[in-house]
């Protein structure tokens, strides 16, 4: 064979293997995946394990401070065919406040002084709950507006969440149908009785949430 040919015959023989190579170490694809054609009718639970509501807040005009809440429980119920008819109902346990200082969680979770009302939420605060009213889809259908209702330290007050479509697929690990999303809002906490050090810790709390429901 000419030495031409003998380059040519290994270039290929190289690409080739490099090739099967890649294909051997190439990770597999992700299960969840934005489409909302893997998504079907019926009412899914919140996956806790993986369901988390941070939260954060003005500290004294100089930096944000960060917290989250986790074992959110809850329900959705969704029809692709008919998504602004979807319904979504969710309790987030606020003993569940997850903060890097154990001296603010304690601050937060203790009771007031001389039985007056607590600064934050006191020792046994009821769950934070949510529940929808209405859904209006975004243009790219991927995307909603959820209005609803927040019920949190015992006050309800309208709630308007900006939401992303975030993947659907089958879970590996169970088996079973999944779909995640992400939102986004900004309550006042003065609305619902939380104004301890105000004006200095901020009034206003941003809340992002991202949750994974799996059908039932």
């Amino acid at each position: 064979m000419k030495p031409i040919a003998l380059a040519l015959s290994a270039l290929v023989l190289g690409v080739g293997g490099v090739a099967a190579l890649e294909a051997q170490s190439a990770p597999p694809s992700k299960p969840g995946l934005v489409d909302v054609s893997r998504v079907t009718a019926g009412t899914y639970t919140t996956d806790g394990s993986h369901s988390l509501v941070a939260w954060s807040v003005d500290h004294f005009g100089f930096n944000d401070y960060f917290g989250l809440f986790g074992d959110v429980d809850g329900t959705l119920t969704i029809d692709p065919a008919d998504p602004s008819a979807a319904t979504v109902d969710v309790t987030i346990p606020i003993t569940s406040l997850a903060v890097v200082s154990e001296g603010l969680r304690d601050h937060m979770l203790r009771p007031g002084k001389d039985g007056e009302e607590p600064d934050f939420f006191g020792p046994e605060p009821e769950p934070a709950r949510f529940v929808s009213r209405a859904v209006r889809i975004g243009a790219s259908g991927v995307t909603a507006e959820v209005d609803g209702d927040l019920t949190l330290n015992g006050v309800t007050r309208p709630v308007e969440l900006y939401v992303s479509f975030t993947g659907a697929g089958t879970n590996p690990m169970n088996k079973r149908e999944t779909i995640g999303f992400e939102g986004r809002t900004t309550i006042q906490r003065s609305d619902f009785g939380i104004d301890y050090a105000l004006p200095m810790v901020g009034d206003a709390v941003e809340l992002e949430i991202t949750a994974a429901f799996e059908k039932e």
